[in-house]
């Protein structure tokens, strides 16, 4: 399914093949970004989830990463957001300012606005690049999402909760080889 169509409902998990379009459609977006949010951000507009993870397939919405420097002053693009049809959606509202494009039950885009250097913000970065890195451990994932999509079609946070173990090992793993000499 195309990213443009979205997906059908909320809850609904549908995996699609990669498709190249992926990072053209992300670089369309950070351009509308820039200029409507450009003050705010001061981590960078970072394309992550596995729709940046070249060959994996993914729920075909785009994940965006947005560094700001804190919650409460990010509050303030949340109209130049609502313009570009991005629609706040609190979830994790400890973490970050959560957003659905154009809307919860149709989605194209998702928008997350996280405190530059923050452990979401790093680990965010971390497994994208992780995958990125590791076509073993990429492919690992894919067959994970794969069989959690049939089990939790219509449980979007299910499936997401089903996958942290594998995200958690992920993230660990790339932690300690970063440590080693």
């Amino acid at each position: 399914m195309p990213v443009g169509q979205g997906t059908p409902a909320d809850d609904s998990v549908v995996i699609a093949p990669y498709d190249p379009s992926w990072p053209d459609l992300f670089n369309a977006e950070k351009q509308l970004l820039e200029r409507a949010m450009g003050r705010w951000v001061i981590g960078g507009i970072h394309h992550v989830g596995s729709t940046a993870v070249p060959g994996l397939p993914a729920k075909p919405v785009i994940d965006i990463l947005v560094g700001v420097h804190d919650l409460p002053g990010a509050r303030g693009c949340f109209e130049p957001l609502a313009e570009l049809q991005y629609k706040y959606a609190p979830y994790r509202v400890e973490e970050m300012h959560w957003f659905c494009k154009p809307g919860p039950a149709r989605r194209t885009h998702h928008l997350h606005l996280v405190p530059n250097g923050s452990t979401r913000y790093r680990e965010e970065l971390a497994l994208r690049d992780l995958l990125r890195r590791r076509s073993d451990l990429a492919a690992r994932y894919a067959g994970l999402k794969a069989q959690l999509a049939g089990r939790f079609r219509n449980d979007r946070d299910g499936y997401t909760r089903a996958k942290a173990g594998f995200i958690e090992e992920a993230l660990r793993e790339a932690t300690q080889a970063r440590g080693r000499p």
